[in-house]
């Protein structure tokens, strides 16, 4: 593989056999592509900072998987946010669906104390003939991968305490432009409002335990939600569409309205708050 540059990771042998293997393997080496690119933001011809460093990580990241996909796995379809859709997926039994840079802003932005952002992610997942089959969101600001393989299931200690009313919940939402219904909720007492970039940065914030519920209300596409939704489900959590139904994947349209991900005995007192605050007027980011 060389289309994302001389020392471009390759993806271990061990890990090419069975798809949820290959799935982490790819989002951590389009990790590692991503910080590789950075460390060189302002020299070289790499942009510092802002909408062209984010461009740049998106090819970059889009080039890695897709040349590593062609390789391991060439007759399978992709989905990615970074390439031309091509509508034969519609008619394939397995599609790869990929957000090789979940975050841009923030894998671009530089924090006034100067240190980069960690609050973006990799989404690589697989849909097997109508069900999601694999899933990994790695971290790469983190030195981390969250698999379907191997996460963890969360507990239902932090869900107790806030059904006793004891702690608020808390909501992770856009740190730029979160719903306006999530901002009503807000406002409650026993509601705390977790801002985060990333759509699989807040997914996995559920399933760490630092946010008890994701809620967003303003669209986004299948690339967005499928592999952290693939995690959550692994994890043991509800991961759903606002009224409770099951979110689709490869889709003619691969946009969808809206997400929520919690642990399955918070789903009640979600929906009463949701309830509660109103219908979202004023939809958020697109992730």
């Amino acid at each position: 593989m060389t289309s994302a540059g001389v020392g471009a990771p390759v993806v271990p042998v061990e890990d090419r056999g069975d798809d949820p293997s290959l799935a982490a393997a790819l989002a951590e080496g389009a990790g590692r592509v991503l910080l590789a690119l950075r460390d060189r933001a302002g020299t070289g011809g790499v942009p510092l900072e802002g909408k062209l460093l984010g461009a740049a990580g998106d090819a970059a990241a889009q080039a890695w998987l897709a040349e590593a996909l062609a390789e391991h796995r060439p007759a399978d379809a992709i989905l990615s946010e970074e390439a031309k859709d091509d509508p034969a997926r519609l008619d394939a039994g397995r599609v790869w669906i990929v957000d090789p840079l979940d975050g841009t802003r923030e894998f671009a932005e530089i924090d006034p104390d100067g240190t980069r952002r960690t609050d973006f992610a990799v989404h690589v997942a697989l849909w097997v003939r109508g069900e999601l089959a694999a899933g990994a969101v790695a971290l790469p600001g983190r030195a981390l991968v969250f698999s379907s393989a191997t996460v963890a299931r969360v507990g239902d200690e932090g869900v107790n305490e806030v059904l006793a009313g004891t702690r608020p919940l808390r909501v992770a939402a856009s740190r730029t432009r979160p719903p306006a219904a999530v901002l009503r909720m807000a406002e409650r007492p026993d509601v705390e409002l977790v801002p985060l970039g990333s759509n699989g940065v807040k997914v996995i914030a559920v399933v760490e335990g630092t946010a008890d519920v994701y809620l967003h209300a303003g669209g986004q596409y299948e690339w967005d939600s499928a592999a952290p939704v693939a995690v959550a489900h692994a994890a043991g959590l509800a991961a759903t569409r606002l009224d409770g139904s099951a979110i689709e994947y490869n889709k003619p349209d691969p946009w969808s309205p809206d997400l929520v991900v919690c642990h399955p005995a918070l789903v009640a007192h979600v929906r009463r708050l949701l309830a509660d605050a109103g219908p979202d007027d004023a939809p958020g980011a697109p992730a």
